[in-house]
């Protein structure tokens, strides 16, 4: 009966977990590096915070054009506010009176 006799290689015995190694580090950096890892959450989560206020600034002014809308529409007009409209838009006013333009007329 014959019997091979196979030296024990150091190098075979790190195979296994080299290839774990790289394994893990390779995952582990996309984790945190990938396009959806943990620093690119952050970036969304930015983004999110930045774009909420932007809205809610968007939405403040909707507020206030539609109650501009609602003053100038059919059965509620306003004389005062038609008056200040007109003159706004046609930049003229009496020689007796002060005139502060406001950024939300625009």
């Amino acid at each position: 009966m014959w019997t091979r006799h196979h030296k024990k290689r150091k190098f075979g015995r790190l195979i296994l977990p080299a290839v774990t190694v790289a394994f893990l580090s390779y995952f582990g950096y996309h984790s945190l590096h990938g396009d959806y890892g943990l620093r690119a959450a952050q970036d969304f989560e930015r983004q999110r915070i930045a774009r909420s206020a932007e809205l809610a600034e968007l939405v403040g002014r909707r507020e206030r054009l539609e109650r501009q809308v609602q003053l100038l529409s059919d059965g509620s007009l306003e004389r005062d506010m038609m008056d200040e409209k007109a003159r706004y838009q046609l930049n003229m006013s009496r020689p007796d009176e002060i005139v502060i333009f406001d950024s939300y007329l625009n």
